[in-house]
């Protein structure tokens, strides 16, 4: 047998190693996945060439709410010298647009599920081979898992269906690489705890607090236990100069996790903001206290009220 013919047999045979999700989800559908789901409601924007990135997020950024076309998203997330658009430019154009970008498990019923629950989803597909391939970003709007059929906005056809096998092959290709694009106030239906605040932070860093807040408060409602989800709305009313709401939101999280240093530290700071400076030197003497790798930081909050109230 010649040697390329060689290389491609075993290039089939590796690419047929790994069974597909897809044929679990169509022999023994879950319990918590519909049959079929699909959003009608969900806009189209015809790619021009190369541009899918553009049109597919204008899809799921209009979806949600804000105003952006493909025309807008060109320049932030097209490409020219690669004829295209990488998912951190997708990523970072979401956060741009107030929206936050939630990449997916990669698992065809992490896909399924976000479009039942409403949320279209933008995945990113290889349409050549893998050693030579066509990217391509669609937006999966519905699913049959009766007739074995997979729904997308792509190119330019409004209502593109393929068989689910066929989905999963190309975006196995590509990497199985999906993601949600959610108004702050909403989370993804399978999102993360620790994913999930990952994604929120870089609307901390950028200083973009009300959006911040927001997010983590949303956060804060699907998992009441979570500190990270707590600091994050603390730090965000602080920093938009709402004291009082910051100082509630930390007495709530002390509530829950008593001696919890930065929570000590953070409302003393909240309350010498408001005014209370008895209140601040409280908390404040309570976080050096309890100790920790910032003790430092802690003591300079103490020494800050102090020099406050004249001592």
């Amino acid at each position: 047998m010649p040697g390329g013919a060689v290389l491609a047999l075993l290039l089939l045979l590796g690419g047929c190693a790994a069974p597909l999700q897809s044929a679990r989800l169509l022999d023994t559908p879950p319990a918590e996945l519909s049959l079929a789901a699909e959003l009608t409601e969900v806009p189209f924007f015809p790619q021009e060439r190369y541009q899918c990135g553009p049109a597919a997020l204008a899809t799921v950024l209009t979806w949600s709410g804000a105003e952006a076309s493909p025309e807008d998203l060109l320049s932030e997330v097209y490409l020219p010298q690669r004829r295209g658009s990488l998912q951190a430019e997708l990523s970072a154009a979401s956060r741009h647009h107030g929206r936050v970008p939630y990449v997916l498990e990669p698992d065809v019923q992490a896909v399924l599920a976000e479009v039942q629950a409403g949320h279209p989803v933008v995945v990113l597909l290889n349409l050549g081979l893998s050693w030579y391939p066509r990217w391509h970003y669609a937006v999966v709007v519905g699913f049959d898992l009766r007739r074995d059929l997979l729904i997308m906005r792509s190119g330019t056809e409004r209502r593109d269906v393929i068989s689910l096998e066929t989905f999963e092959w190309t975006w196995r290709r590509a990497g199985r690489w999906a993601m949600v694009v959610m108004p702050p106030a909403e989370l993804p239906r399978t999102a993360r705890e620790l994913p999930y605040l990952q994604a929120v932070l870089p609307f901390e860093q950028a200083g973009a607090w009300e959006t911040a807040g927001t997010a983590y408060a949303a956060a804060w409602r699907q998992w009441p236990e979570s500190v990270g989800a707590a600091m994050g709305l603390g730090n965000s009313e602080y920093n938009r100069g709402d004291y009082a709401a910051a100082a509630e939101t930390f007495r709530r999280l002390l509530a829950s996790h008593p001696g919890f240093a930065p929570a000590l530290n953070n409302l003393a700071l909240s309350l010498a903001q408001s005014g209370d400076l008895a209140a601040a030197e409280h908390y404040a003497a309570e976080a050096v206290a309890a100790g920790g790798a910032q003790r430092e930081v802690y003591a300079e909050t103490l020494r800050e009220i102090h020099a406050r109230m004249g001592r």
